[in-house]
């Protein structure tokens, strides 16, 4: 199966791009192998490779400064920033656990989140100085620290911990996820397989968050692991507003930001994106057909895929979104997979170490001999692309005792071009259970038609959906929803 993503690329490239184990020598690797190519620009002033290096090697020797154990946890509370790039590198080939906090922290999440995973020193932006002032027994440090000399690579245990990544936090407690060098580095290599060239080719712009596996795996250093440009985003819509001069060709963003760019097109024509758009890279939730069939007449390749912040970010991809729109692609090299009561288990070296100082969380997650339980029903097809068809904890339990995937009942429904979402749930109804579904309206699709119009497609549609379900499947609430879903970090649509 790997050969699917060895193909991808031409081959003298695929050659050209080992695979590397630890943080420090990816970053000792990029400096020096694409020296005087663009490497950040921060919407003024760009730096080439060679001066990213430099800089990330001052940042270590500052950092070595603080008199910290190695391996010490070291968190930064950034935006999107060059700083917050420069200092993720040089804590992890420093030697030490890197943790980017999520630039919308409150000021009790921060001070709790230090306190959970063991935070020794904190790099914080100037704005978020304040949220920091009643943190005790941590380094907190302006995120532009850094030394005159410069301090070479650590020499470090690719098993050992390189970052911790806040995970499942909108159904609870956020955990930490522990990924090592080798699971970290791993996930970085994986981003190279993009169809077509990709050294040196591309201008990227980091629009997902970087405390987000995929915003910092895919978006960022998979961009550094083949020599493009990144732009810098400390503001979104304000980044969002300057497509049209920094003119992108590979965005890596959330389905929901697609859509954002969608209805963005449809008002201003596909000169707001650029004109050099040539790829999307889209993933942390469902990517409606609708979404691949609108960038595809825009002449961009649409490639998604599935992953977790357990595995890394990547665990499969899918560069046929045209002729498998629904499917979540093929699984990545460095990976085994197997089905277990139609849940998708995953074996390899990007597996995450387990939970921060929760071990029964962990044991939930990993068994004894190394399988990541995903959580995700799956099946795969007879030319090996992966489908979701549920999420275990989502099931609704039926009064016959069938269980139900949500998410197979709303795969018709993002099917179709006029939905932007769908969540289907358990509703009650004169006191009786039944399977309910609210629908978020793509609205430029009906181009302002009046709601009573829009609220009979959707009825009708569902009409059209149940006509194909047994009886016990049949959708018996419809709410066509005027507003948005509530959302995750990630921009999914929360069940909680």
């Amino acid at each position: 199966m790997s050969e699917y993503f060895y193909n991808m690329l031409p081959k003298e490239e695929f050659e050209s791009l080992p695979y590397l184990p630890t943080m420090g020598q990816f970053t000792d690797w990029f400096t020096k192998t694409y020296a005087d190519k663009p490497a950040i620009c921060d919407q003024t002033n760009t730096i080439t490779y060679k001066e990213l290096g430099q800089r990330v090697a001052r940042r270590r020797a500052f950092i070595n400064g603080l008199g910290l154990p190695k391996g010490a946890h070291i968190g930064i509370f950034d935006r999107n920033s060059q700083d917050a790039v420069e200092l993720f590198l040089a804590v992890t080939s420093a030697g030490y656990v890197a943790m980017n906090f999520p630039p919308t922290l409150p000021e009790m999440a921060v001070i709790g989140s230090c306190m959970k995973f063991d935070i020794a020193a904190l790099f914080v932006r100037e704005e978020f100085m304040p949220l920091t002032a009643k943190l005790q027994g941590v380094k907190v440090l302006p995120t532009s620290s850094i030394a005159d000399a410069e301090a070479p690579v650590a020499d470090v245990d690719p098993d050992s911990p390189a970052a911790i990544f806040f995970t499942g936090g909108t159904t609870g407690t956020p955990k930490g996820a522990v990924l090592s060098h080798r699971a970290l580095m791993r996930g970085n290599y994986n981003t190279i397989f993009k169809p077509g060239k990709v050294i040196g080719v591309h201008r990227y712009i980091g629009l997902l968050p970087l405390s987000h596996v995929f915003g910092l795996i895919a978006g960022t250093m998979g961009c550094f692991y083949t020599g493009n440009l990144w732009f810098s985003c400390e503001d979104m819509k304000a980044t969002v507003g300057k497509l049209p001069v920094i003119k992108p060709t590979l965005l890596v963003i959330v389905p929901g930001i697609c859509d954002i760019l969608a209805g963005l097109v449809k008002m201003y024509g596909p000169g707001f994106l650029g004109g050099s758009l040539r790829m999307i890279i889209s993933g942390a939730a469902n990517v409606p057909p609708r979404l691949v069939s609108i960038f595809t007449k825009l002449g961009v390749e649409f490639c998604f895929g599935y992953g977790l912040t357990e595995t890394a970010n990547l665990t499969s991809a899918n560069a046929d979104a045209v002729t498998h729109p629904t499917s979540i692609g093929k699984i990545y090299p460095g990976q085994e997979t197997k089905i277990v009561d139609g849940e998708l288990w995953v074996k390899g070296d990007n597996l995450f170490s387990g939970y921060y100082k929760d071990p029964e969380k962990t044991a939930e997650a990993l068994t004894p001999d190394g399988w990541l339980r995903t959580g995700d029903l799956c099946r795969f097809d007879e030319d090996g692309f992966l489908y979701i068809t549920g999420r275990i904890k989502n099931l609704i339990i039926l009064s016959n005792g069938e269980n139900v995937s949500p998410e197979s009942l709303e795969e018709p429904f993002y099917a179709d071009p006029c939905v932007r979402d769908a969540m289907v749930k358990e509703a009650e109804v004169n006191g009786a259970s039944v399977i309910a579904i609210e629908i978020l309206p793509f609205m430029p699709a009906f181009d302002g038609k009046p709601w009573e119009e829009v609220e009979a497609y959707m009825n009708a549609l569902v009409a059209k959906v149940n006509a194909t379900l047994p009886s016990t499947h049949q959708i018996r609430k419809v709410t066509v929803r005027t507003e948005d879903f509530k959302r995750t970090g990630s921009m999914k649509v929360s069940r909680v």
